[in-house]
């Protein structure tokens, strides 16, 4: 192996480590969240006991609201019984909003899948994250990221499409341009290299005001 493949290797890997690590921080966030929330729940059933008591229905609606509120932050939203799929969707989902960025999420995923737990990691984080900072660069009122992922077949589909502040993404070697620095261009090889190794297709398209990932991993 050469000193170039070894250094790009070793890059990857710290690249894969590091994103990796970085879901799960995203995952133990949320999670932390909901048990928080879980062990204030008997106060917060005290709280409205005493406002129903003292006849006061405005201060229950708006603590009713609060609590609302409160629990749209943490509650999730995907839910296919695959616990890799739903841990980082709902965890970038979570992350997207956060930001102000509306996401139209829909899976259908099998519980469990030939493909490898840190392989969808990767795939779907990365995903996620360049849908994430293509938003950020847009007013929110043009913000949206929608996700559709399903079984078509014996082959497991997922689609990312995501607005653009300019018009059609320009190509260089067949490859679209990034402003982002080498991390970015790590992680689209990472995906490149997952699909290839599963033999399944990767197309990415990029139309006016709108970037579309779509894949195909066979699941046989």
């Amino acid at each position: 192996m050469s000193f170039l493949s070894r250094y790009v290797n070793k890059q990857l890997s710290a690249y894969q480590n590091e994103l990796i690590q970085t879901h799960y921080e995203e995952v133990e966030n949320m999670y932390r969240q909901v048990r928080g929330w879980r062990h204030d729940y008997r106060n917060h059933i005290q709280v409205m006991k005493s406002y129903a008591a003292a006849g006061d229905l405005e201060a229950l609606k708006g603590y009713l609201n609060e609590l609302d509120e409160d629990l749209s932050t943490v509650d999730t939203v995907i839910r296919t019984g695959n616990r890799m799929t739903d841990a980082i969707l709902n965890s970038k989902i979570s992350l997207a909003r956060a930001r102000k960025i509306p996401v139209i999420a829909e899976a259908h995923v099998p519980v469990a899948l030939k493909t490898a737990e840190i392989d969808l990691c990767i795939i779907i984080g990365n995903l996620f994250d360049n849908a994430i900072e293509a938003s950020m660069a847009l007013p929110e009122e043009k913000r949206m990221i929608r996700v559709y992922m399903d079984m078509k077949g014996t082959r497991l589909y997922m689609s990312f499409t995501n607005m653009t502040a300019s018009g059609k993404l320009k190509k260089t070697g067949g490859i679209f341009r990034t402003t982002k620095g080498s991390e970015h261009g790590f992680g689209l090889v990472r995906i490149d290299s997952i699909v290839e190794r599963y033999h399944g297709y990767l197309s990415r398209n990029s139309e006016e005001g709108a970037f579309t990932t779509e894949i195909l991993l066979p699941q046989e």
